[in-house]
């Protein structure tokens, strides 16, 4: 059951209550009434009532949405881990006032990810989707200039070497099997752990790749050789047991039921995936093929890819390239996970339809950086009414072109472009979207979703005690 958005006064809390409200935010005080909105409650209500069919209205009672709702602004706001959001919510009693916690006890760390989970792709979209609404009644955002780039934010994974890969396939694969052979005892299952041995083996990997000589080369192949054995070992005993599994030479008892069909259910997600780690290694270290299609990065964050951005300090970024669409005063009105690594020219299309949906009418001026621009694309914008686009050319520029890009307006729409690089950075160091810490496609998404928005809160917040402090001034200057 969902829990009450409205809850009777506490006499110990009554005790504390001066010492609270003697204590003052500037993010956070402000950042109250707006997440006191109805819809934003209703839709975090709407992800908590999908947890169960009847978790509405039966059962024990669960986190309250408007307490889901602050976590989750609070959580992005300081960058924490859940366990940091555990541990900080236990020993203040501001961030207890600001999530209406009070004396209540605070749901442990498992249960804050779990919670924050059922938001899902479509229900942070959603949240994201409201609060841009709300900067629009309170004319924050107008939607009258756009300015967008896109960007690589890394999953959480390690750097993905051939090697480290079929190690971690064995160490995954034989966790399984000896989970299946703990459940189904009584029918005797040996399961042989090469986790040692392939620890062994990709160090020897590490060092060999360090000499370029002929007899390194083939001391790296040689130790490839053994891994790749150890791997395949492990992936025919693994493919054995779902086979008995399957046809019920392996029964587990029903205590321990659900604890095999777990480790079933992960030896079939990663038994496939070892088993394209194996052919990829081949492929690149005895054939040589650089250039292997679809290849994994990771078995446990398999839709990360290679991004290539250009930047000589981090040539190789492994994640997934997103696009931030920025209109006035740092409100990112939308944002979009890049399908397939799709490159910028690409996208300026879907940044300019998306614009017109959440708006409806184009912007004044629109812009883009030198990858965004194409003919084709400068045509797309005006016929969709955009008066003015600034999309710098690229290589040797025509007279005409050249004189173009001189007029004040496109310079002047090139400097206003250049600030979503600092949006773009805010979000990354401010509100810890370097690196998505969620698990899956989904939760990269939702972490991506949940940063934005949290961001175009603060955003708000800012633009309104701007408005007061200048209107503030000219009240004393008259």
């Amino acid at each position: 059951m969902i829990g009450r958005t409205t809850r009777p006064a506490s006499l110990f809390y009554f005790a504390f209550a001066k010492e609270v409200a003697a204590m003052t935010d500037q993010t956070l005080d402000p950042l109250d009434p707006l997440l006191n909105d109805p819809a934003l409650i209703d839709l975090a209500s709407q992800a908590l009532a999908k947890r169960r069919s009847r978790s509405a209205d039966f059962g024990r009672p669960s986190i309250a949405p408007d307490r889901l709702l602050r976590c989750v602004v609070l959580k992005h706001l300081r960058g924490w881990s859940f366990r940091e959001l555990e541990r900080e919510l236990r020993a203040s009693l501001l961030y207890r006032r600001f999530t209406r916690f009070y004396e209540d006890p605070i749901p442990d760390h498992t249960s804050f990810s779990r919670t924050f989970a059922l938001f899902g792709k479509e229900g942070t979209a959603h949240v994201h989707a409201r609060v841009v609404q709300i900067a629009q009644e309170q004319s924050v955002a107008k939607g009258q200039r756009l300015r967008t780039d896109t960007t690589a934010v890394e999953t959480n994974i390690h750097h993905p070497t051939d090697s480290s890969l079929l190690a971690d396939g064995i160490r995954v694969l034989t966790r399984g099997l000896k989970r299946i052979s703990t459940a189904c005892a009584a029918a005797g299952v040996k399961v042989a752990d090469h986790q040692r041995a392939a620890k062994r083996r990709v160090l020897e990997i590490c060092r060999a790749a360090k000499v370029l000589n002929d007899a390194g080369q083939q001391k790296l192949k040689g130790s490839y050789h053994k891994l790749i054995a150890l791997t395949r070992s492990v992936t025919r005993q693994t493919t054995r047991v779902l086979e008995d599994l399957k046809r019920g030479k392996l029964v587990a008892p029903a205590e321990n039921l659900s604890a095999a069909l777990r480790a079933e259910a992960q030896l079939r997600h990663f038994l496939p995936l070892t088993q394209k780690v194996i052919a990829q290694t081949q492929a690149r270290i005895f054939q040589g093929q650089t250039h292997y299609p679809d290849k994994i990065l990771s078995l446990f964050e398999e839709h990360s890819v290679i991004i290539r951005k250009g930047k000589a300090h981090k040539p190789n970024e492994f994640g997934r390239l997103v696009r931030i669409d920025e209109v006035e005063n740092g409100i990112v009105s939308n944002y979009e996970i890049a399908p397939n690594n799709l490159a910028d020219q690409q996208q300026w299309k879907p940044a300019l339809e998306g614009h017109l949906k959440i708006f409806e009418r184009p912007p004044n001026l629109a812009a883009g950086d030198r990858g965004f621009f194409s003919a084709a694309n400068e045509a797309l914008a005006k016929e969709l009414g955009v008066k003015r686009v600034v999309l710098p050319g690229r290589g040797r520029l025509s007279q005409e072109r050249a004189a173009q890009q001189k007029q004040r307006w496109f310079r002047q729409g090139q400097a206003w472009r250049a600030g979503i690089e600092a949006r773009i950075s805010t979000l990354k160091h401010v509100f810890d979207m370097a690196r998505a810490f969620y698990k899956g496609e989904s939760g990269f998404e939702r972490y991506v979703g949940s940063c934005v928005f949290t961001q175009n809160l603060v955003a708000i917040v800012r633009h309104k005690s701007a408005q007061a402090r200048k209107a503030k001034q000219l009240c004393q200057s008259g």
